[in-house]
């Protein structure tokens, strides 16, 4: 967990895997593809409490690490996924500082935050012992709370000064919707990508980790050279697509040419 955190915080991008297909078996089958790290969506997604606390240890198995996205508002949640393991927890809609304060108090130990003691799997999956891991928890358990509004983009730099909370993720349909006064969505328009520039130099000024949804991989590249930490690169159920576009679309194209041989 320690080293999940270490490196989200190492200047060189990571690239996140986005689950929303509650099965342990589908995170597995990304976890051995050279992702740095899982989203298991809880909002949006299909995923439920249970599913996440599956999903934490199977992408365990691959040492990979995971930081599930609640519920707005479900802080207990976070902290019950904390204590199952994950690296960490994004929240939607941290709109406001008290926002802000309230999440970081759920994922922090005292005396920074409120978080309950009772971390037994966490504190396996990290190798440490007990002591050891209150000792050092409130450093790699992450608070990464979501930007996506224009009333938290106002107070940025606010929400990001909170004790405890480690860094951002900019949710780009949320915020396009809310920059465009609900006129439509547009993740590329230029007061968000404007957006995007400015809460990332907020958070290198304040050493906090940037993280942004990216729905491909060109667009991940795009903000991973810009300087963001962690990007993701599409979703499960693209993958999925994608997946079964080109093995249909290859079988069909090769059943067409005369003599084409499978290879195995």
């Amino acid at each position: 967990m320690g080293a999940c955190a270490a490196k989200l915080r190492s200047g060189k991008p990571s690239y996140a895997a986005w689950s929303t297909i509650a099965n342990p078996v589908v995170v597995e089958a990304i976890a051995q593809h050279g992702f740095d790290v899982i989203v298991l969506d809880g909002q949006h997604g299909h995923h439920t409490r249970e599913s996440m606390f599956q999903c934490i240890a199977a992408a365990a198995l691959y040492d990979i690490p995971t930081l599930p996205r609640i519920g707005v508002g479900n802080f207990a949640d976070a902290s019950q996924l904390c204590d199952a393991g994950a690296c960490g927890i994004i929240a939607p809609m941290i709109n406001t500082v008290e926002d802000a304060r309230t999440f970081a108090s759920f994922i922090k130990f005292p005396p920074q935050g409120e978080r309950s003691w009772g971390p037994n799997r966490a504190i396996t999956l990290s190798g440490l012992d007990r002591d050891s891991y209150f000792k050092a928890a409130n450093g790699f358990t992450l608070s990464i709370a979501m930007i996506e509004t224009r009333e938290a983009l106002t107070i940025a730099e606010d929400i990001l000064s909170v004790p405890g909370i480690d860094g951002f993720l900019i949710g780009p349909s949320d915020l396009s919707i809310s920059l465009l006064d609900g006129a439509r969505i547009d993740t590329v328009h230029p007061d968000v990508d404007a957006a995007l520039t400015h809460v990332l130099a907020i958070a290198r000024r304040l050493g906090k980790i940037a993280a942004t949804f990216a729905p491909n991989a060109a667009r991940a590249a795009e903000l991973a050279a810009r300087g963001y930490d962690i990007v993701t690169a599409g979703t499960d159920q693209s993958y999925l697509s994608l997946g079964i576009a080109a093995e249909l679309g290859g079988a069909k194209q090769m059943a067409a040419q005369p003599g084409a041989k499978s290879g195995y």
